[in-house]
């Protein structure tokens, strides 16, 4: 069976964008149709200045939310990435099979760098080589296929390059993945700036729909949402980016045309009323899942546990794997068979 990885790292709410262009696909596809994982990249998450308290909150509600969007333990894997050791293990690794080039010509590396030296901070190594780390997820677990944006799209390729150059130097260790399009995925932008995509990690919400936002706040946040100086409602991404962000919205939730949706409204007032109503209601059983999840803190503990425990069953061969293939001593029990095959 084709087997499927996608993470999620716990670095703000989970917004709007990440339940239509992730989580839903997720949901009604990948895991029924693959051996899937879905991962909490927690990890990731301390590649920047954090507050450790708030990254173990948002590890635990992100988890939350992946169980009340739809994901059943019993057809897929659902774990937190730093509850097994062969991420770290393998990544260390394939650092030493990376390139220093290869990292600072990350695309996200050079814009989080930038910004973490606007704000006068400091960067921090992890952010240089955490792609190597999101490397080391993939392979871990043979994973064939990959789901991402465009934004992932560059490390999923380094990805393969390392898995393939790992396999000519060493041998023949990793499965070579690829990345996937999703195909129920929307791309979600930021209601107040429709150039950039809603992203959980902004420091100022009121373009961002919070999966977890009350149906008052979600109708606010629409209701304000930027529109363009054009007359009509057109659905035209490049022209007129606001109103076309609305259509998109409001055909994912849906589950109509967008540009069919803009022959129907004939101002934008009524356009985001029916926009902000679709959300609100797409959001409803995910947010009433949620709070049964909430009362019972035991379950979504035992999910992970049981997550770890099969994710972890699954990775530790080809780590141990990888291990011998570089040149490391086998230990405990297998250091003496080795050492008379040395000689």
């Amino acid at each position: 069976m084709t087997r499927v990885f996608s993470g999620i790292k716990p670095t703000g709410h989970l917004t709007l964008g990440n339940y239509l262009g992730a989580m839903r696909q997720w949901v009604a596809v990948d895991q029924h149709r693959a051996d899937a994982l879905f991962c909490i990249v927690d990890l990731h998450a301390l590649t920047v200045d954090h507050d450790p308290a708030r990254v173990r909150r948002l590890s635990r509600q992100a988890a939350t939310l992946l169980l009340a969007a739809g994901l059943d333990p019993q057809r897929c894997t659902v774990f937190v990435q730093s509850h097994v050791d062969e991420h770290a293990r393998l990544s260390y690794l394939l650092e030493c099979v990376a390139t220093d080039g290869e990292m600072r010509r990350m695309i996200q590396y050079k814009e989080k760098a930038a910004r973490e030296r606007a704000r006068g901070g400091s960067v921090r190594l992890s952010l240089l080589t955490y792609p190597v780390l999101m490397a080391a997820d993939i392979l871990a677990y043979g994973a064939h296929e990959v789901p991402v944006g465009d934004d992932q799209a560059q490390h999923v390729e380094l990805t393969r390059d390392l898995a393939v150059r790992f396999n000519q130097r060493y041998g023949h260790t990793f499965v070579v993945p690829r990345a996937t399009v999703p195909t129920v995925a929307a791309r979600v932008m930021n209601l107040q700036d429709p150039s950039s995509k809603m992203g959980k990690s902004e420091d100022v919400g009121s373009g961002i729909v919070y999966l977890l936002d009350e149906p008052d706040v979600v109708r606010r946040k629409v209701m304000r949402a930027v529109t363009d100086s054009g007359r009509g409602v057109v659905y035209d991404r490049a022209a007129r980016p606001g109103v076309a962000n609305l259509l998109e919205i409001l055909a994912a939730c849906t589950g109509g045309n967008p540009a069919d949706l803009s022959d129907v409204y004939e101002s934008y007032g009524a356009l985001k009323a029916d926009t902000a109503q679709a959300v609100v209601e797409l959001l409803r059983p995910v947010q009433a899942r949620h709070r049964e999840l909430c009362a019972d803190p035991g379950y979504v503990e035992g999910v992970l546990r049981d997550g770890a425990e099969r994710a972890r069953a699954m990775a530790r061969p080809t780590v141990d794997a990888a291990y011998r293939a570089i040149g490391l001593l086998p230990a405990g029990s297998d250091t003496g068979a080795a050492l008379n095959a040395a000689r």
